[in-house]
């Protein structure tokens, strides 16, 4: 995509399009592709990293600039700076069919993640796979909302999959048991892993009573396994209801 401008043309690769219309006027700016996202969830600070010029178009791909009077009258300031943080904020990305249709399913993958991370079976109290949460979402023919972040849709879908599959937003309430010659190293391991420890007793074997998300299970599984060579042990004594009212996804 070419951008000609009166005094140079500038030729723009993996343009994304952020569009807003204000005081009957369209207004663009060019950004790279995969940092408007970062910018408005807060992992990208730097404008410079977003934008590919600081110039507000009318027209991006015609490389139409917009007047300083349309941006003045529009925004109550010539500032670009300023004026591109509001588009950013408030504008439309635009994107193809094809490119949509993408992140549709993106999104829909990284929702069945979420639900199987933080959700179990209450009657094998074990976690659901994130492929048969994906089909159970297909099965209420669940649509991802683009302006609703996953973590919140997450919470829409556990409760609209109640009616169709046993499911519990949960803690996974387990007692881990590991050698003496192993416990020290392998707390270690497991630490970023455990939501909670509720008890802990060092004898001559390391007892465990902790609080997971179920997402943690199998990757906890695995590891006391190959790290001990069976030697220790890992038991489900209960679940941890997530109350309800409880609306943050951590």
């Amino acid at each position: 995509m070419s951008i000609f401008t009166p005094t140079n043309q500038i030729r723009l690769t993996n343009v994304a399009v952020v569009r807003m219309k204000k005081g009957g006027k369209r207004f663009e700016i060019a950004c790279y592709k995969n940092k408007v996202m970062s910018w408005r969830s807060g992992a990208e600070k730097d404008l410079d990293e977003v934008l590919q010029t600081s110039s507000v178009f009318n027209n991006v791909s015609k490389g139409q600039v917009a007047k300083k009077d349309d941006l003045s009258k529009a925004f109550g300031t010539d500032d670009l700076t300023e004026i591109c943080k509001e588009i950013l904020a408030k504008g439309e990305l635009q994107v193809s069919d094809k490119e949509r249709q993408s992140q549709l399913e993106t999104s829909f993958r990284d929702i069945a993640t979420i639900v199987a991370e933080k959700c179990v079976n209450p009657e094998t109290k074990r976690p659901y796979t994130v492929n048969l949460i994906e089909r159970a979402m297909k099965d209420i023919h669940y649509s991802v909302k683009a302006n609703k972040s996953t973590k919140q849709q997450a919470l829409e879908v556990i409760r609209q999959l109640k009616d169709s599959i046993e499911i519990q937003r949960a803690h996974m309430r387990l007692r881990l048991v590991l050698p003496a010659k192993e416990g020290k190293r392998l707390k270690e391991k497991l630490k970023p892993l455990l939501k909670v420890v509720e008890s802990e007793d060092f004898d001559d074997q390391l007892e465990m009573v902790c609080l997971v998300d179920p997402g943690c299970f199998r990757e906890i599984d695995e590891l006391i396994r190959c790290e001990t060579k069976g030697k220790g042990s890992l038991e489900v004594l209960s679940l941890k209801d997530v109350e309800e009212g409880d609306e943050r996804l951590e």
